[in-house]
């Protein structure tokens, strides 16, 4: 099969809530990396952004969190089947994917 047409590159783009956790970042960097293996792709370059102010806050008890960016490569359906196991995470706050 043609490589193209079977594999694609994505940017990942996520908003960990991290109230209340006693895991590390780097250990969540890596639950995320096993759920992308998990739906067929292949984790390249992995960007901890750090942790930055909202520009709109809903709770003022939470002012801040903590922002990722994954590049992987996947199959087509991937995208697709991340966001529906990230889903019902707790601690994954936003998602965003984009085809690159």
């Amino acid at each position: 099969m043609n490589q193209t047409l079977t594999s694609r590159n994505y940017n990942a783009s996520i908003i960990l809530d991290t109230r209340g956790v006693e895991e590390t970042i780097d250990a969540l960097i890596e639950q995320l990396k096993k759920a992308i293996e998990e739906v067929g792709g292949e984790v390249g370059d992995v960007n901890t952004l750090g942790r930055f102010d909202f520009i709109r806050v809903t709770d003022k008890k939470h002012l801040a969190d903590f922002y990722i960016n994954i590049a992987f490569n996947g199959p087509p359906d991937a995208p697709r089947q991340l966001q529906e196991n990230l889903r019902l995470e707790k601690k994954v706050k936003r998602i965003i994917i984009q085809n690159v």
